[in-house]
């Protein structure tokens, strides 16, 4: 009896880990500005080291969370102000299994490092006109490259 009710609350843990998961997406979805993102988090092979999530557009801010985490605060925050966009590619080898075929992969120099991003093709170019916009009176950041294979 004592496996049996061993493997009842193993059950009842992932369950109720899967429920906080989805209630904290639902939270930050509510407000809208939220778009699907992976972010490399890890350079050292080739292809690899992309990590799910969403980010969160307020302000001059784009907020990334991780998509399977329980924190409440991001993970990565890409400011505006110091963000141009390098160039854009498409998913090569490996990364072709880990994202979806119509996603582009952005690479972003920024004042602390680069960073490479993913998202949808649509998606991209709502990013690049946030990028773009600047309160009045405000300096515009530029992107990097204009001559960007079409996508």
């Amino acid at each position: 009896m004592e496996i049996v009710e061993g493997i009842g609350i193993g059950v009842a843990i992932v369950v109720v880990a899967l429920l906080i998961l989805f209630i904290r997406r639902a939270l930050f979805t509510r407000s809208g500005g939220i778009i699907r993102l992976s972010v490399r988090v890890n350079t050292i092979l080739d292809g690899r080291g992309w990590s799910p999530g969403f980010g969160r557009f307020v302000g001059d801010e784009l907020r990334w969370y991780r998509m399977f985490s329980f924190a409440l605060r991001p993970k990565r925050v890409l400011s505006r102000k110091g963000l141009a966009v390098e160039r854009r590619r498409l998913p090569e080898a490996q990364e072709r299994m880990s994202m979806p075929a119509e996603w582009v992969i952005l690479r972003c120099t920024s004042h602390h490092a680069p960073i490479e991003i993913a998202m949808a093709r649509s998606t991209v170019t709502g990013f690049l006109s946030w990028l773009e916009a600047a309160p009045p009176g405000a300096v515009s950041p530029r992107l990097a490259s204009q001559d960007w294979p079409a996508a």
